[in-house]
């Protein structure tokens, strides 16, 4: 009885504390603030604008793309050095063919131009023109002027319509994509406009009466280019009411107040990296407040409602609470005795018996351990070959079960043995593996844990530190040197073998490990004049001086070459500041620090050569730069100069090398699908064409066309489909077949659910001269 009536206790509490989380819950709703809530919608608002600049400029960059095909034409090219008339209609039947392919209801590409000032001739939609008859030449002459040879600029659509008088101007103003004639060479006299009526751009966006805010994008200039308006279109910003456009010129992007029209609006911004254009998302304050409103009563509701649920469901799950705890108990009934049953609760008998489950935990650590000893060897030969970091030695070294080392050693020495020449003994070569395993085993036996690390071999070395709390250097050598004639003579009596012994220098840091693993192989080699079966102290050949002053950072100078041919600006300044820092850290001569620094440079230079880049672009006409760092005298006049002079010109040019890569790697892409759509064209198969990876190639290709490359191609292979349904009989089972599709079914399929209608039905409406819906 005493078990069920705490069992019952236990039920009560947890009913009554499932219904906190639910008060609480309401609470915090009822006095959420407006302010979060705008802040909420704020970040939904930056979310809207980000995904209206990515669809525009996807639009513009697709009619960048087809406009750039076309001035690359071989029929343009040819027109451009002809004096066209009329009588060369198939050269302007040609030219049409190529701006009619770039029309399509996708882009909403209106017209294009192309214009020869040279040649005196232009032509558009309606026919071919002399261009000095036009009456706005002297309009379009100053876009020519202008100083890109490719922009977006905002026109009036007048400039472009005056010869069509019965054509009635959808839009006052145009969105023109402006390129230079002809691409190559200094000599400019001719472009290709690609006009997309202004208030096209509103189609883009879904209207929706749930949100009253308006979307305004905004060009360079602070003109009004889209807007719910049409009549704003083309005129200031101010226009709208919008005058506070300091937050605009300051940042890309952001959130601010502002008084429009006498009423406060909350506006979020985005600044588009394409074309510099501005989005804007204006919302009502007052809106807000009343949706914060209602969101805090429709909360109150769901509160209550979520409390009457918690209570139902805490009463239920009470009722069925103890089932399970009563088939625990039966089926562990049998080892629990009668007295445990009335001393103890269900759950402390429950823990109980869980508790056995985890005895086999010391099973499965002594699995591990049999592999820490594999990974810790593996470390500690790179830590004396100096291939460890000096701000994660001591962290590893703990890991590894060194902590108490690392606390407690004050001087430090390493010792290194090779077995000698076994030519005239008892053993053979192919002996010396377990010679070695046997002497490094030995060493284990013979030097306490305690004052040593574990013995590893590095190419028929074996070595391991010594380690002692006694700062006093000599007393160390001497209890090194005591260690050493131990071990040689225990291996000589057991193995009759003669080894010798290397040892280092006494060091007082663990970060000095490589450099007096160093002085113990240096110390082996004077065996050659000392013989064999000695112990040679580093001290006594070197006088008493540590074999480098030096350790030079080279994991740092690596990664600091990596990271300029990669342009990261930040992580080079960050590696140029530390690898300094190491250097200066040594104790070295003002003449000593020389070497580590042309050093640097040296290999930077190296770098550079290698790379293909001559040091007239990062040095023009200038003396020698060894000459200039070796003049300088503070740390931070000479980290000054090798980020200006070497380092930062440097990144610029692998920049300007990835953004040019970047770029024709996408144009030679889109070329491809152009060429290879009515193919199984896949994104591997460019790689294997371009020899790129698949991956990088994807994430060039979408940084670029803000698309993924199957995206593209099906885009693209769909506006062939309603180019050969408006343009020939081609049936529709051959359409679905040159466009890779399984079945004319699947084709249809798509068709409709891209377009609202079959493609029977769109070719119908394009014979009837009907805009398919």
């Amino acid at each position: 009885m005493r078990s069920l009536s705490f069992l019952s206790k236990m039920t009560i509490f947890s009913f009554l504390l499932s219904t906190l989380p639910v008060i609480f819950i309401g609470a915090f709703a009822f006095f959420t603030s407006s302010s979060e809530i705008q802040k909420n919608v704020n970040e939904g608002k930056m979310q809207l604008i980000t995904q209206i600049n990515s669809n525009v400029e996807q639009k513009l960059t697709t009619v960048n793309h087809t406009l750039n095909q076309v001035i690359n034409s071989t029929v343009l090219k040819k027109a451009m050095d002809m004096p066209l008339t009329v009588t060369d209609f198939m050269m302007y039947d040609d030219l049409r063919s190529e701006i009619r392919y770039m029309q399509s209801f996708d882009t909403r590409l209106e017209d294009v131009l192309l214009i020869n000032a040279k040649q005196n001739w232009m032509i558009k939609n309606s026919g071919l023109y002399r261009f000095d008859n036009y009456p706005f030449a002297d309009k379009l002459i100053a876009l020519m002027n202008a100083q890109d040879n490719s922009t977006w600029t905002l026109n009036p659509s007048e400039w472009f319509y005056t010869e069509e008088n019965a054509r009635s101007v959808t839009c006052d103003y145009s969105i023109s994509l402006v390129k230079k004639l002809p691409t190559t060479g200094l000599d400019k006299f001719g472009m290709a406009l690609a006009n997309i009526p202004a208030c096209s751009l509103q189609d883009m966006i879904q209207s929706d009466s749930e949100h009253p805010d308006d979307i305004v994008i905004m060009d360079e200039q602070q003109r009004i280019v889209m807007n719910r308006d049409p009549s704003l279109i083309g005129k200031s910003i101010t226009a709208a009411g919008l005058s506070e456009l300091t937050r605009l010129e300051e940042d890309s992007s952001g959130q601010f107040r502002a008084s429009i029209h006498d009423k406060p609006y909350s506006v979020t911004f985005l600044r588009s990296n394409l074309n510099n254009w501005t989005y804007l998302s204006l919302t009502s304050i007052e809106s807000l407040t009343k949706e914060s409103s209602k969101i805090g009563t429709y909360t109150i509701y769901i509160c209550v409602l979520m409390l009457l649920l918690a209570l139902l469901l805490a009463w239920l799950v009470s009722r069925k609470m103890y089932s399970p705890i009563q088939l625990l108990l039966n089926q562990i009934g049998g080892l629990v005795s009668g007295n445990q049953k009335r001393k103890a609760n269900e759950f402390q008998m429950i823990s109980e018996h869980v508790h056995t489950l985890f005895q086999s935990k010391s099973q499965l650590e002594k699995e591990v351990h049999q592999h820490i000893g594999q990974v810790r060897t593996f470390f500690l030969i790179k830590a004396f070959q100096g291939h460890i970091k000096s701000g994660e030695l001591l962290e590893k070294l703990a890991q590894f079960g060194y902590a108490d080392h690392v606390a407690a050693w004050k001087t430090m020495s390493v010792i290194t043995i090779q077995i000698d020449a076994i030519d005239h003994t008892r053993y053979e070569k192919k002996d010396m593996e377990l010679l070695l395993f046997a002497v490094h085993n030995m060493m284990e036996e013979l030097i306490p844990s305690e004052q040593r690390l574990a013995p590893i071999l590095i190419d028929q070395t074996i070595v391991t530190l010594i380690g002692s709390a006694d700062s006093v250097d000599s007393d160390f050598r001497t209890m090194v040197y005591g260690l050493t004639e131990q071990v040689q003579q225990h291996i000589y009596n057991f193995l009759k073998l003669h080894i010798s012994i290397g040892i280092s220098l006494p060091i007082h840091a663990f970060t000095q490990m490589s450099l007096a693993y160093k002085e113990g192989l240096e110390a082996l080699k004077h065996r050659i004049k000392l013989g064999e079966g000695i112990i040679i102290q580093y001290e006594n050949i070197n006088s008493g001086k540590h074999y480098l002053n030096l350790n030079y950072p080279k994991p740092l100078e690596n990664e600091l070459i990596d990271s300029i041919k990669l342009a990261e600006k930040d992580k080079s300044r960050e590696l140029l500041k530390q690898l300094l820092h190491a250097v200066f850290a040594a104790q070295l001569t003002p003449q000593e620090y020389q070497i580590p620094l042309a050093r640097l440079l040296n290999n930077l230079l190296m770098m550079m050569q290698e790379s293909g880049i001559a040091l007239n672009q990062i040095h023009p006409n200038k003396g020698s730069l060894f000459e200039e760092v070796l003049g300088l005298h503070t740390t931070a006049e000479i980290e000054d100069w090798f980020w200006t002079e070497v380092i930062h010109p440097l990144i610029r040019i692998f920049r300007d090398r990835q953004d040019a890569q970047y770029h024709n790697i996408s144009e030679k892409i889109i070329d491809l699908v152009q060429h290879y759509y009515d193919t199984d064209l896949t994104l591997e198969e460019c790689a294997s064409r371009l020899h790129y990876n698949a991956n990088y190639l994807s994430s060039i290709f979408r940084k670029e066309t803000n698309c993924s490359f199957s995206d593209y191609l099906s885009n693209y292979r769909f506006n062939m489909a309603k180019k050969w349904l408006s343009e020939t009989d081609m049936p529709i089972k051959d359409i679905s077949s040159k466009l890779r599709y399984n079945n004319s079914q699947n084709f249809i399929r798509s068709f409709r659910k891209q377009e609202g209608l079959t493609p029977g039905q769109y070719r119908d409406k394009q014979k009837e001269g009907l805009p398919p819906t």
